[in-house]
Formats: structure tokens, sequence, C-alpha cells
């Protein structure tokens, strides 16, 4: 008695519904945009390596007071 729901639910069919798609697409009034080339280095700045700023400066400067201790 456990068993048989297990086993009728294995017999259920689990296939979606078919889905038949127009064969006139060409004739579809779906505005499509052109593809526009944007290349993948565009945004792109150089920056090197510097040497890091004191920390307490730059803490002393994000403060709610402005920077007075």
């Amino acid at each position: 008695m456990v068993a048989l729901p297990l086993v009728a639910g294995g017999c259920a069919s689990t296939l979606p519904p078919d889905i038949i798609a127009s064969g006139d697409l060409a004739a579809s009034q779906a505005g499509v945009r052109p593809l526009r080339y944007t290349s993948p280095v565009s945004g792109y700045t150089h920056r090197v390596p510097v040497d890091p700023k004191p920390w307490r400066d730059q803490n002393d400067a994000q403060s709610p007071e402005g920077g007075a201790s």
C-alpha cells in the first residue's frame, strides 16, 4: 500500500506539451534592434601601482567630523 503511489506516479506522463512554432517568421511584426559591436576592452584605463598613503590621513578625511580628532 505504501509503494502504490510511487508506482502510479512513475507511470504518469512527464513530457512537456508540444509547442508548434509559426513557420512564417519573416512576416512577423516583432521589432528587433540591430546588433552593435562593442569592444570588451573599451572601458579599459591603464593604471600603475602606487605606494599606499598613510592610513590615518585617509581615515581622518572620511570621518564624519571632516578630519577633526
